[in-house]
């Protein structure tokens, strides 16, 4: 089935305490196309400045990722971010961030991509989520990501389009701020009833928690890697995996939401283990498969 992101693409400077990475490729699209082109073909939407200096042609060389949804806009500059890793990097410190095009209009979603059926709305401006929503025609299936600052700003556009998804996926600190509850199953039942079928909330190294409509709760917990490099992308790596898996299974019911999200942590495992893009696209679908036979393993009792 046909799956669209609509994202952010970045220049990014990221620091960690192994290391530092300067102007590399960066931002949600890229990190959940790379993710999701694993496992079904990607309709790509974003866009960059003039002074982009990726070819995005060769970021995605060899993968059934659709750019024509990429516009250059002339005389604008692209989205940059530098942030900051500390101690165990469980949380990025935003160090200086440009959102220069991304302050802009949305990009135009092609006419041939507005048949999507399964959609990834990535974090952004909730009002241009919905505004890049309602260029679609009828999709099956929308998740939405979102951030802290819209939560403090736009808490009532954000509830507006939490009416119109199927999935929200956000970390415990927003869900937290989003519902004002601090127990996490208290927040993702909150959440439940702002509007969306199914909420995941990611805890970093602790895994994940989701719950649907109908009740159905699913834990699971991170895979356990020892070669942290660098965290930045890895949820929209999780969340690239998982909507590609669930496209590519045209099923969305509690038992594939559960191997979706499986699929989107050991896929995120990846991208931790390398800066920028480094780790994620040299692995190969086998690899992701074996990582995840290895988590079923080890959550089996």
């Amino acid at each position: 089935m046909s799956l669209l992101v609509t994202g952010s693409i970045g220049i990014d400077t990221v620091m960690t305490p192994l290391g530092k990475s300067e102007n590399c490729i960066g931002g949600s699209a890229v990190y959940f196309a790379m993710a999701a082109s694993f496992f079904s073909p990607v309709r790509f939407v974003g866009v960059v400045g003039s002074d982009c200096p990726f070819d995005l042609t060769k970021v995605f060389s060899g993968r059934d990722v659709d750019l024509s949804g990429l516009e250059v806009r002339p005389g604008s500059r692209t989205f940059r971010w530098k942030g900051s890793y500390q101690g165990d990097m469980s949380q990025a410190i935003t160090d200086a961030m440009e959102l220069n095009v991304l302050s802009e209009r949305p990009p135009i979603v092609p006419e041939h991509f507005r048949d999507s059926e399964y959609v990834f709305l990535a974090n952004t401006h909730p009002s241009l989520q919905m505004q890049l929503l309602d260029q679609l025609k009828k999709p099956k299936f929308v998740v939405a990501d979102t951030m802290n600052c819209w939560i403090d700003g736009q808490a009532d556009e954000l509830k507006k389009l939490l009416q119109r998804i199927d999935a929200l996926i956000l970390n415990d600190g927003e869900a937290k701020m989003l519902t004002k509850c601090d127990n996490l199953a208290l927040a993702a039942q909150e959440l439940v009833k702002m509007g969306p079928k199914a909420v995941i909330i990611k805890k970093g190294s602790h895994g994940s928690i989701s719950l649907d409509r109908d009740g159905n709760w699913f834990v699971l917990g991170a895979y356990p890697t020892a070669h942290l490099k660098d965290p930045t992308g890895a949820g929209d790596a999780f969340a690239g995996a998982l909507m590609g898996y669930l496209a590519s299974a045209d099923r969305t019911d509690a038992k594939y939401l559960k191997t979706a999200i499986a699929y989107g942590t050991v896929t995120a495992s990846f991208v931790i283990e390398g800066f920028s893009m480094s780790s994620i696209a040299s692995v190969s679908r086998s690899v992701i498969d074996k990582r995840f036979n290895e988590m079923k393993a080890m959550t089996e009792f």
